[in-house]
């Protein structure tokens, strides 16, 4: 075994020991950081636990179907851990929901978990679940993290706690198995019914120390991170559990529109992202480097230009090295100090991430690691590592250690190891499936590079046969054609069809200064995408990128969208991967146009 033994609650003991901290969580509160120490933590949690104990949630028999579930629907913060923590200490499984869940999700989820009791963020949230409630009879009460006019706050079930109470926890505490289910994470996926996946102590406690090793993550107590992906997506989970026992300081950030002020404010040393996230930083920084003139827009041309050749395992050689450096020195600080100028390492996981983004980051001296694993996996199979010669770009890095991996005679990635899920919560059916013989079946194609380093070329569920009987991979071209900065989204399309074909949402932001800069007037969108230059610009940009794919890969023909696709309209995912099947539902008649 090359983790410990340890419960996910654990964590809080195992800081006390080792490196008690006087900001462990931390939160903007009324405008000023609040700082909770680890023995702070220590106190609410346990005081947690007994409330809860206290309004009869029990572990029974602790079994999976057996345990109360408490679900919890927040925007990072503390009360989020806090809630965590108490749940697992008395043998109750947490259930965690995406604030972006539409109703009739929350209702299947609340339902097939049969929830007692709800924790929500704020006014919003509680108005949300307390609407879907009346058809949940299982649900005994939702308390809220905010003051909430004529709702029950949590520092009630904390009040509940008495001494003997207190004392239950401690032997409560000693009684829970590892084996035993921590967590029941609802993945919406991008078609269907959310399946529940049942994730144990061993679970995540192996993911996140085999991943500590193996990136590594050192005992750090004096680094800080700042937290922004949703807590109830098990990578932001999992790495939270890896800062709290490597010493790790966590800031959470007010919201993502605050994500700059707070790097600014709190200078971390590290964060975890999604590449949908990182594409905005980077198209934010092209539209500032496009507002330059003269000798200063010519310098960052340059410098980008220089970034994209960049290779971090073999140099480019002493003349481009020189030139980096000054790049470095005069642009990419910049860069930097706009992330706080203390960054060490980025973790970007959930979705492929643009090679040329890798590139572009890494030479500017923003260190940005590619990882990789499905939830069913608690998450991490594979990430790109700090250590020389540890991480390529295009990969999603070596296997963490502790994991076996191997491929299908189709490509499909298999793993096999202590970080396989239990299964999916009531569905045994699904369970086998992708469960065989202690095989997860990933549905994630990928190959070997150099015998070392994982790369996933597509979903097996997305690739497509044109008419012709040829397969076609969407995922690497979509991803090629994201490098264009006149392209904001895009979607492969060609399922039976005689050629592949393209939904495309501009960058509008490019586009219009494009059309500025040829003197071509519009004034909506709408109007914007049916101009013929515009088209024709279009055409020029898929014509470039198609030089890269084969005959059968190559995009024939394109349509603009006048609007970008979101969580709010249904298009996009929590974690901001597209809903393919929606998306070729919500813009059939456009697909056919492209067929017509």
């Amino acid at each position: 075994m090359n983790y410990p033994n340890y419960r996910l609650f654990d964590a809080i003991e195992y800081q006390k020991k080792k490196f008690p901290k006087s900001d462990m969580l931390n939160a903007k509160e009324n405008g000023s950081w609040k700082h909770y120490s680890t023995a702070t933590v220590e106190e609410i949690v346990n005081k947690f636990s007994a409330g809860l104990l206290k309004l009869n949630v029990q572990c029974n028999n602790c079994t999976a179907e057996g345990s109360d579930k408490i679900a919890i629907i927040s925007n990072n913060r503390p009360e989020w851990l806090f809630t965590d923590f108490a749940v697992q200490q008395i043998g109750a499984i947490l259930v965690p929901l995406y604030p972006t869940t539409n109703p009739s999700e929350i209702e299947f989820i609340l339902n097939n978990a049969e929830v007692k009791y709800v924790f929500a963020s704020d006014a919003e949230l509680y108005e949300k679940v307390k609407e879907v409630a009346k058809n949940v009879p299982s649900i005994k009460n939702i308390y809220t993290f905010n003051q909430v006019e004529n709702a029950p706050h949590y520092s009630e079930v904390l009040q509940l706690a008495d001494a003997a109470y207190l004392e239950k926890v401690e032997k409560l505490k000693t009684t829970i198995p590892i084996s035993h289910t921590a967590t029941i994470i609802y993945t919406s996926g991008t078609t269907g019914t959310p399946k529940g996946v049942v994730l144990s102590h061993e679970n995540i406690v192996s993911c996140s120390f085999l991943s500590k090793k193996s990136f590594p993550f050192d005992d750090s107590p004096q680094t800080k991170v700042l937290s922004f992906l949703p807590l109830n997506h098990i990578f932001e989970k999992c790495v939270s559990y890896i800062y709290l026992f490597s010493g790790i300081s966590i800031y959470y950030a007010e919201s993502l529109e605050t994500i700059s002020d707070n790097l600014k404010e709190i200078q971390p040393d590290g964060f975890t992202t999604v590449p949908r996230l990182l594409e905005k930083v980077y198209e934010k920084i092209m539209i500032k480097g496009n507002e330059l003139t003269g000798f200063k827009r010519k310098l960052f041309y340059w410098s980008v230009s220089l970034a994209t050749k960049y290779d971090n395992i073999k140099s480019g050689g002493l003349f481009y090295n020189i030139q980096l450096a000054i790049a470095r020195k005069l642009v990419f600080s910049k860069w930097r100090e706009a992330l706080g100028n203390n960054i060490k390492f980025i973790i970007t996981g959930g979705a492929a991430c643009q090679e040329k983004l890798l590139r572009i980051f890494n030479a500017a001296g923003i260190p940005v690691y590619e990882g990789y694993g499905p939830t069913e996996n608690s998450p991490v199979i594979s990430v790109n590592r700090q250590e020389a010669g540890g991480s390529m770009y295009g990969t999603v890095g070596p296997v963490i250690e502790g994991l076996e991996v191997k491929l299908a005679e189709d490509g499909e990635i298999l793993v096999k190891g202590p970080t396989v899920m239990q299964g999916y919560y009531k569905r045994p059916d699904l369970t086998a499936e992708v469960l065989k013989d202690n095989w997860l079946y990933t549905g994630d194609i990928g190959i070997w590079v150099n015998n070392k380093f994982l790369k996933i070329t597509d979903r097996k569920k997305e690739l497509f046969k044109t008419s012709g009987g040829k397969y076609v991979a969407p995922q690497p071209i979509e991803n090629k054609f994201k490098e264009s900065r006149f392209i904001e989204q895009v979607i492969i399309v060609g399922s039976e069809k005689k050629f592949v074909g393209a939904l495309i949402v501009p960058s509008f932001v490019a586009l219009k200064e494009w059309m500025k800069s040829n003197n071509i007037d519009y004034s909506t969108n709408e109007e914007a995408i049916k101009n013929p230059q515009v088209l024709s610009m279009y055409k020029e940009v898929i014509e470039n990128y198609n030089q890269f794919f084969n005959h059968v890969e190559q995009v024939k023909k394109f349509e603009l969208l006048p609007n970008e696709w979101s969580i709010d309209t249904g298009e996009m995912t929590p974690k901001l991967s597209l809903k393919r099947k929606i998306i070729l539902e919500k813009y059939k008649d456009t697909v056919d146009r492209i067929y017509a």
